[in-house]
């Protein structure tokens, strides 16, 4: 069973993709905003896929705030991580926000909240996992 990790500090939003992702992609979920734990996980590979937040509010690396496109920065330029597949989750959908967000983190995919349509949102989460 492929395992995502969920990293986003909006406990609604965690709950809320975590049971569409268990009860329509069969997927293992983890979350953490964590920074360390994250770049654990992916080093570990205790997860196939991140979901990773863009604006995340509380999450520090060596005593500064960073945000998802930082951390997936960090984990695109890591040569143990940079092949695992990282989708950026953000609520800034404005036009041109999905090209500078995946150029500047070297993410895998980007999907705009609120999440309306769940199954396309698996099926989008699916397409990137390694078979």
């Amino acid at each position: 069973m492929a395992t995502v990790l969920i990293v986003d500090d909006d406990p609604g939003n965690v709950r809320v993709f975590s049971a569409v992702l268990k009860r329509r992609g069969g997927l293992a979920v983890k979350f953490t905003e964590n920074v360390e734990e994250v770049l654990q996980i992916a080093q570990t590979r205790s997860a196939d896929l991140i979901l990773m937040d863009v604006s995340l509010s509380r999450s520090l690396y060596q005593g500064r705030m960073v945000d998802g496109i930082q951390i997936t920065q960090m984990l695109k330029s890591n040569p143990q991580t940079s092949d695992l597949p990282v989708i950026l989750l953000t609520a800034h959908a404005m036009d041109g926000d999905r090209e500078k967000f995946l150029q500047q983190s070297g993410a895998d995919g980007y999907i705009s909240k609120p999440v309306l349509d769940h199954q396309v949102f698996v099926d989008e989460i699916m397409a990137l996992l390694p078979t």
